[in-house]
């Protein structure tokens, strides 16, 4: 069997290589190349899979539970907390909205209600893997939009695995209401009980035993990713559900970046494959039906899509830009949506035209949408005056009106802490800007002012009064994020002192020629720091008892909102 296959897989991965090489050209994500090399190797063209395809398959399945697994270990609710109600609110009524809106069309283009819901609810989860990378590229992670967009990923990933709960239930024949809602209650308590005690009780010990050696550490998870998975299986649910069980069971172990960093090379390999089988799973037939409605979902996924988010994030008081940077951000479809599609057909609900559509809709949103992010920032200075015309600006996402202060601190975290308590001192009047939701409340209770927002956002800061204060040090990290603020500050108020900061060394020039007056970079300040206590002391006598003290007192504070 193998040396059957072998030379179809060779030929598979090296047409896949030079898909992914074009893709790299017009800067695409490999998803896009991968899905084009299953087109190609398909029937409609090269036909490499030339009776081979249930060997694929299985490959493509083991993509899918490697998939799944690698969410439920990222699965970050932690996180979620902190985003705390703006993600749940965007991602519920975002997934509610664009499944309503979606229906309505495709049942206006003769899809029957079931079919119709199915593509509908597929379309309505956006990729995390590939916003993540594009967020990480433009490095936007940490941004304020960034932020409440990859919280509103993880709502999404929460609301499509409660409905592959749902529709998985169905394999087992179960259609009455009652009897299926008590008996998804009951395997729901078992699940997360199972979860609980595994977590808590058994895999901190096991993990201890075998985390020492990397090898060990991968075997072990590959066995719990499909030990548990076929378990969880025997209960009732699917072998999906089952592998995001274990990734949740492995998530909130100390070792889980090692175990996601172990885990993903071989999770890309079988998803590779999956990708490649659905493209070659475009036949002729399917793909002339596909077309015309894979273009209209495509359009209303690139344009209706970041319509919804936007009023959403507005009427939640989100400037124009953070509003629009985070709807053009989902605007394409998820893997989650392969997976719904996928069980529906294995359900007989759907056929593979429906697959064929979404298929189509994945190219075309992802393609353009990879664009959309890349250069949202120049689309949204040229959609302004239009959107100008429908809203007036919020009032600086804040909850109070701003008023005259001394000192403005951007960025709490860190840095800025430390100079707010010295400020707290000194009596001097001071505000903080931060795009932490946390961090505003718990400043906000200790009656420290504070404004949630982005720096980098122009909207937001002209709002504030900067130009008024004496004093504005910056301790966010990021070159462009300073840039644009001392720009933004310099031109309003050249008299107004900017302390900045910066990560790298070398872009201090950038900063004093936009005139910021000093550019800290923590990594020289520590090193001079550290020469100075060695100057000062003997060599042999250096005694770090009470710093150490200190700097435990620090860390055990955690965020050291208390010790305002």
């Amino acid at each position: 069997m193998f040396e059957e296959i072998f030379p179809q897989l060779t030929l598979l991965f090296g047409l896949t290589v030079v898909m992914v090489f074009f893709a790299k050209l017009i800067k695409q994500p490999p998803i896009i190349a991968y899905l084009i090399a299953g087109v190609l190797a398909g029937p409609i063209f090269l036909n490499l899979f030339n009776g081979k395809q249930e060997v694929f398959e299985v490959f493509s399945q083991l993509g899918v539970i490697l998939l799944l697994f690698v969410i439920g270990l990222g699965l970050n609710f932690n996180y979620l907390k902190k985003i705390g109600k703006i993600s749940l609110i965007a991602g519920v009524g975002q997934v509610v909205f664009t499944a309503t809106l979606g229906i309505l069309l495709l049942i206006a283009l003769d899809f029957s209600l079931m079919t119709a819901a199915y593509l509908a609810v597929a379309i309505t989860f956006s990729s995390t893997i590939i916003i993540t990378k594009l967020l990480s590229d433009k490095k936007d992670t940490e941004s304020l939009y960034g932020r409440c967009t990859i919280g509103l990923m993880l709502v999404q990933d929460v609301v499509a695995i409660i409905l592959m709960v749902v529709l998985t239930s169905f394999r087992s024949g179960e259609v009455g209401l009652t009897a299926l809602l008590s008996l998804l209650i009951f395997k729901g308590i078992m699940a997360l009980g199972l979860i609980f005690l595994l977590a808590k009780y058994v895999l901190p010990f096991i993990l201890d035993k075998i985390a020492k050696t990397s090898e060990f550490l991968f075997v072990f998870t590959l066995a719990w990713c499909f030990g548990i998975a076929y378990l969880i299986s025997q209960i009732g649910f699917s072998l999906e559900i089952g592998a995001i069980v274990a990734g949740i069971s492995l998530g909130s172990s100390v070792y889980q970046p090692e175990i996601s960093s172990r885990i993903k090379p071989l999770r890309d390999f079988f998803l590779i494959i999956f990708f490649i089988v659905l493209g070659a799973g475009l036949g002729l037939n399917n793909l002339t039906h596909a077309v015309p409605t894979g273009l209209i979902l495509s359009a209303f996924i690139l344009i209706g899509n970041p319509l919804i988010l936007y009023v959403l994030f507005r009427l939640m008081g989100f400037t124009r830009r953070n509003s629009f940077l985070a709807g053009v951000t989902a605007a394409q479809v998820s893997e989650f949506g392969f997976v719904l599609l996928l069980i529906g057909q294995e359900l007989g609900h759907i056929g593979e035209t429906e697959l064929a559509v979404f298929t189509l809709v994945a190219v075309f949103t992802i393609f353009t949408s990879s664009y959309l992010i890349t250069y949202a920032e120049k689309i949204f200075v040229w959609l302004k005056p239009a959107l100008e015309l429908f809203s007036k600006e919020n009032r600086s996402q804040a909850e109070e009106r701003p008023v005259i202060y001394d000192v403005w601190i951007v960025g709490y975290h860190r840095i800025g802490w430390k100079i707010a308590e010295v400020l707290k001192a000194k009596k001097i009047s001071f505000a903080v800007i931060d795009f932490n939701p946390e961090v505003i409340m718990a400043l906000k209770s200790k009656n420290v002012p504070a404004y949630f927002g982005d720096c980098s956002d122009v909207e937001f800061i002209n709002e504030l009064p900067l130009n008024k204060a004496k004093l504005i040090i910056s301790t966010v990290p990021d070159s462009e994020n300073q840039l644009a603020l001392v720009n933004n500050i310099k031109s309003r108020s050249p008299k107004t002192t900017v302390i900045a900061n910066l990560a790298e060394a070398k872009y201090r020039p950038l900063l004093y020629s936009a005139g910021a007056d000093y550019v800290m970079t923590p990594h020289l300040l520590g090193g001079h720091w550290l020469a100075q206590l060695i100057k000062n002391s003997e060599l042999g006598k250096l005694s770090f008892t009470e710093l150490i003290k200190e700097q435990e007192a620090e860390i055990a504070a955690g965020l050291p909102i208390n010790n305002l």
